[in-house]
């Protein structure tokens, strides 16, 4: 598996699933309805700057399997906390593609300088999501009680996880 910076190229390959996944509405507290446009904008914000990145993991082949972004969490007095997201293909899950992403973007955030990393926003019904964090050394901080209204769960917690690096 390859890691590598994510180039315009990438997208055609990454908006089908990552369109899927925001849709379902079951991992991310973004409106369910969010635009090509606005996601590509949200996933590159910090793509090409000096504290940030956005990147993608792929087969050897070059099929993209997952994507991750990260830069500061805050800006000014708290741009030394990064924040991070993910997304892994579903017809590619269970290879691998999500943890090696968040080795990946743990090394090049502490690379960058950044002291820590905070999730504002994990699902607690994400299990996998959860243990993989909790795996790569994040511990939980807070849960906001029904601060997610899950599609089939209902009002369901919001994690608030942090990892110093």
């Amino acid at each position: 598996m390859l890691i590598r910076d994510a180039t315009a190229d990438d997208w055609a390959a990454m908006w089908p699933f990552m369109h899927r996944i925001v849709a379902a509405g079951e991992t991310y507290s973004w409106d369910r309805e969010l635009s090509e446009e606005g996601l590509r904008a949200i996933w590159f914000k910090w793509a090409g700057q000096k504290d940030g990145c956005t990147v993608v993991a792929t087969d050897p082949d070059g099929t993209i399997l997952g994507t991750a972004t990260m830069g500061p969490n805050h800006g000014g007095p708290g741009a030394h906390i990064a924040n991070a997201g993910f997304m892994v293909d579903p017809a590619h899950a269970g290879r691998g593609a999500g943890r090696a992403l968040g080795r990946y973007i743990l090394d090049r955030a502490r690379s960058q300088g950044f002291r820590g990393m905070q999730f504002n926003a994990v699902v607690e019904t994400n299990t996998g999501a959860v243990a993989l964090w909790r795996q790569l050394g994040f511990e939980i901080l807070a849960t906001i009680p029904e601060g997610f209204c899950h599609p089939e769960h209902g009002y369901v917690g919001l994690h608030i996880m942090f990892r110093r690096l």
